[in-house]
């Protein structure tokens, strides 16, 4: 009899309609993993934020429709991993866990368990490890599921053939698409985090610049790029340059500009708003020569594969070579070694 194999996707989650906006900003910075106060601070700072900002919000989620894509897009790349992992001989369904939306992470957790499944591949759509993202949503895991089976964890995966891979096929196809323009910078764009954050031990820095430098490599074509980070919020030092400065920067410099999503694998506010619009705007406004957006990586197919491997891989305790360095000590154990 094969083994009955629940795979957990792990991601952020999103509003799913205007009405939902300000329970999901509450959700997300009453976290201790997004503002590290006691909850008796916390709680109100949260209440506060989430109160002040919901109207901006509610107006970048009504340029998607009203809402955000993220829910439907995971379930499209959910149901494309399970199909893989079925033609692998693994008898897999695939869950759906978000953080600050539904499905919540106890939801999830109550269905898991009561599927019953030998083994439990938990799987955070996030490449890049951070203690804002991956870390978070799996001690939210370890605190909600009380089900059957071993689990088993994917921890982070900058450097995976088929992430890698997706990426550079998205960015020729979108160069090509827009008539391959000369003097191009290509703009590897990451939602940012505070620098005290780095500082304090957190990989995601040191991965996103090993997931753009692999990419670059792949391409192989000479590219001129650059990291850059966008979503800066707050009077705190934030990881630089902005994408804003980025373009600034390239734009001084009689450059056209390539956008990529390197850290998101679904469309979402920070790609089909930030990206799309604000961004957009700002390189035509500067007098950019090109702004060509790199689609996020959603069903790109080395991509829904390399996923694949990752839950392969952890079903039989192999790895995929990525270590973190002694400087990345909130790292997770586990994650020594991992893809």
């Amino acid at each position: 009899m094969s083994r009955k194999v629940a795979v957990v996707l792990m991601n952020l989650g999103g509003p799913d309609g205007p009405k939902a906006v300000q329970p999901f900003l509450f959700n997300l910075f009453r976290d201790p993993a997004i503002i590290g106060l006691p909850a008796i601070a916390r709680y109100p700072l949260a209440a506060l934020i989430s109160t002040t900002r919901r109207k901006e919000a509610t107006a970048n989620y009504a340029v998607m429709g009203g809402g955000s894509p993220l829910l439907p897009e995971t379930q499209a790349q959910a149901d494309a991993l399970e199909a893989v992992l079925k033609t692998r001989g693994v008898d897999a369904k695939c869950f759906i866990a978000m953080r600050y939306w539904r499905p919540f992470t106890d939801k999830t957790a109550r269905d898991v368990a009561a599927w019953g499944p030998d083994e439990v591949v938990l799987l955070p759509l996030y490449p890049q490890f951070s203690t804002t993202t991956t870390d978070s949503s799996l001690k939210a895991w370890e605190k909600a599921y009380r089900g059957p089976g071993v689990v088993r964890t994917v921890c982070c995966y900058p450097t995976l053939d088929g992430l890698v891979e997706a990426h550079a096929r998205k960015i020729q196809a979108a160069y090509a698409t827009a008539g391959r323009p000369a003097k191009v910078r290509l703009l590897f764009s990451a939602h940012g985090l505070p620098q005290k954050v780095i500082d304090a031990g957190d990989p995601y820095e040191r991965q996103i610049e090993a997931t753009a430098a692999a990419v670059a490599a792949r391409l192989g074509d000479g590219w001129d790029w650059k990291v850059c980070y966008q979503s800066r919020v707050g009077p705190l030092k934030w990881l630089g340059p902005s994408t804003p400065e980025a373009i600034e920067e390239s734009v001084g410099e009689g450059l056209g500009v390539v956008i990529c999503p390197i850290a998101f694998v679904s469309e979402h506010v920070e790609t089909l708003v930030e990206l799309d619009h604000e961004y957009a705007e700002l390189a035509k406004d500067l007098g950019a020569s090109a702004y060509v957006r790199v689609p996020a990586l959603s069903l790109e197919p080395a991509f829904i594969e390399g996923l694949a491997e990752l839950a392969l891989g952890a079903l039989s305790g192999s790895s995929r070579g990525w270590t973190c360095g002694p400087n990345q000590s909130k790292c997770l154990q586990r994650c020594k070694g991992a893809a």
